[in-house]
């Protein structure tokens, strides 16, 4: 009977799990992702910047899988190696984010009165600029380094994900279990650490996905327009722009690859941020 008992969450959590769709799809077209960034230029090991003279501008082939450039490199080892430019940038990027935008909204939140008011003006001044022209600034100001495009896109993302901790921990000071802690002589780092880290645990993977996701995008863009990812790495950004360069070639294989697995992430991250919500609103 006892065994039947601790059985029966784990088979609560598979039902719930097995029935969520949109949450597999997510998580499978992410990892998908991951892999082809990560895992597939160890699968596919070809030089991407193998200039082949004879074959530019060819169709996909056996040769070439997914066709040459207008230089005659081969297309699926520069979009896996688009890849894993890509995501090795964008990925630190909406970690460092997410610790920012945590960090900020927790000492907002648990602080006093006046540090909370003086922290959400500022905090009101940082939403109020808009964040792609103060990107486009800075990306054409500072040193173009993935060092630099990782610090920039971090410090630049996490207002918004701030605001919305630094409201979820004031909505929860005041419940039995946080009065019960401070009486008992618990600092505002343990309260942080032990209590609201995990009330608001879902609140924060369910943003953090969407934040990857704009992280992802932001890079492609930057990329696109030049600012991004520097040559000679290639992103599937600066993929792009080549190809619609000579968009009147109409070299299909170029451009569909990069903007499919562009799109492809943006959608990863949205399934898999519904699909959470999803999981954990059917769980309470």
């Amino acid at each position: 009977m006892s065994e039947a008992l601790a059985m029966s969450p784990t088979r609560s959590l598979g039902q719930r799990l097995s029935g969520n769709y949109t949450l597999t799809f997510g998580l499978v077209l992410g990892a998908l992702i991951l892999v082809s960034g990560f895992v597939a230029p160890f699968i596919y090991p070809v030089d991407p910047f193998t200039i082949h003279p004879a074959h530019a501008l060819e169709a996909p082939s056996a040769a070439f899988p997914f066709g040459t450039d207008e230089l005659g490199r081969d297309a699926l080892a520069l979009l896996l190696s688009g890849g894993y430019a890509t995501l090795v940038v964008a990925l630190p990027a909406a970690v460092l984010a997410f610790v920012i935008g945590i960090a900020y909204g927790f000492i907002s939140g648990l602080g006093p009165a006046w540090l909370d008011k003086l922290l959400m003006r500022l905090l009101d001044v940082f939403l109020a600029l808009p964040s792609l022209i103060v990107l486009l600034f800075f990306a054409a100001l500072v040193p173009q380094s993935n060092i630099n495009l990782i610090l920039l896109l971090g410090l630049i993302s996490w207002p918004s994900l701030a605001r919305l901790v630094r409201n979820e921990v004031l909505a929860q000071r005041g419940r039995d279990f946080m009065l019960a802690a401070q009486q008992s002589g618990a600092s505002r780092a343990y309260l942080a650490r032990v209590h609201l880290i995990r009330v608001i645990a879902p609140i924060l993977v369910v943003n953090g996905t969407f934040m990857i996701g704009d992280s992802i995008l932001t890079v492609s863009a930057l990329s696109f327009l030049g600012l991004g990812v520097q040559p000679p790495q290639e992103s599937w950004g600066s993929l792009l722009e080549s190809a619609l360069d000579i968009a009147a070639l109409d070299p299909w294989w170029l451009i569909l690859p990069p903007g499919l697995l562009v799109f492809g992430s943006l959608l990863a991250a949205s399934l898999t941020g519904q699909g959470l919500l999803r999981l954990w609103g059917n769980g309470r």
